[in-house]
């Protein structure tokens, strides 16, 4: 999978709690999200991995030809068995299709089905590698959303803020940004904000919260 509008929606959205830290990017895929948040946090040291080899291995020539080579790691391993010291910030563009037809390409199935990552196995994974004060961001689906609330519940994550995104204002939201914590604070009400990408127009949220990363 490629540049994507979620992809490049929650690396222009997540949050990490300090210029120097530690993020991790679930699911790296292209390295996207790891790049962008490397951009944004000059400081920070990141971390991307991935279950399928070929993502990795573009991953890294993709972050050998930025400007963030020195800072941005890539690691092909299933997040369930990665056991390393906890990080400060984690992101995820998860695979969004559960309990569908699975696609016979394998590479796109490990991409965009659930059976490779569920949602039960990315919140235990996030709750064990967060740290106590981290912030963990992830993008969904909308008709998903209740379902990973009850898994973040059970892996006893908080939720602290969310947005909601429309294609157009007259629609339902088709995508939640959402952002939790193992610490309680005070709950940011979900704001609804709206693409409009298919139309050929940016609306001017999407604009602004993407403005730093697109050549034109």
């Amino acid at each position: 999978m490629k540049v994507g509008t979620d992809g490049t929606l929650l690396g222009a959205w997540a949050s990490a709690p300090a210029s120097a830290c530690r993020i991790l990017d679930i699911g790296t895929g292209t390295g996207l999200i790891a790049l962008m948040m490397a951009q944004r946090y000059p400081k920070a040291e990141i971390w991307g991995v991935d279950i399928d080899e070929d993502a990795v291995s573009q991953a890294m020539t993709n972050a050998a030809d930025s400007p963030f080579s020195r800072r941005v790691h890539f690691i092909q391993v299933d997040i369930s068995d990665f056991s390393v010291e906890p990080f400060d910030a984690i992101v995820c563009n998860p695979p969004y299709f559960v309990d569908s037809l699975i696609c016979p390409d394998p590479t796109r199935t490990l991409a965009r089905h659930t059976a490779s990552l569920t949602y039960k196995a990315l919140m235990q994974s996030v709750k064990k590698l967060l740290t106590d004060n981290g912030i963990f961001s992830i993008v969904i689906p909308a008709e998903y959303y209740s379902t990973l609330l009850s898994e973040a519940a059970l892996a006893e994550l908080i939720l602290s803020k969310e947005c909601a995104i429309k294609t157009t204002p007259k629609k339902a939201p088709k995508r939640y940004l959402i952002e939790f914590r193992k610490q309680p604070v005070a709950f940011v009400n979900a704001t609804t904000e709206t693409l409009e990408i298919n139309t050929g127009q940016r609306s001017e949220w999407y604009q602004n919260i993407t403005k730093d990363f697109y050549l034109k």
